[in-house]
């Protein structure tokens, strides 16, 4: 279906919305949190889940922190600590719920680490083959991510 036939089929249609509210029904609305973070946390997720490195559940917090604290200049060295955030790891907790609903994510039982689908791969790739900003950031946030593990498997080899 394409846009104009959309519009044809949606005005020779009758539509309604049900706006009264139930007591036991609690609706609410879009967010910033919906609308700004938890897309660009998801694919950041997704970017990390990519990688050769399959990142643990539980260090998907912290390691979305670092990799945008690292990568983009308004974090760089900000007294912010992004990577230690609670807000952001409740966030994270979020976007991972919604990516593993959606079929975009999913977790190893064994290794408790983090892979992603076939479609989630068909996701991240569409949005690092556009020439924009998105893609840009998002490559600077993944040679962070690499860098990161880099670091953390210097630092087991010296211990």
């Amino acid at each position: 279906m394409n846009f104009d036939d959309f519009f044809d089929s949606v005005s020779n249609e009758t539509i309604y919305f049900n706006t009264k509210r139930k007591n036991n029904y609690h609706s609410q609305f879009l967010s910033n949190e919906a609308l700004f973070q938890l897309p660009l946390i998801s694919i950041i997720i997704l970017l990390l889940a990519k990688d050769r490195r399959k990142p643990l559940v539980s260090e998907i917090g912290q390691l979305v922190g670092e990799s945008i604290e690292l990568s983009l200049p308004g974090f760089k060295g900000s007294a912010q600590h992004i990577g230690w955030s609670a807000n952001l790891r409740i966030r994270t907790v979020k976007a991972l719920s919604y990516l593993e609903l959606t079929n975009l994510i999913g977790v190893e039982k064994s290794s408790n680490r983090v892979f992603v689908t076939e479609l989630g791969k068909k996701v991240i790739s569409k949005a690092m083959s556009n020439d924009s900003d998105l893609s840009y950031n998002l490559s600077r946030i993944a040679n962070s991510y690499r860098n990161i593990c880099v670091s953390k498997q210097l630092d087991l080899e010296l211990e």
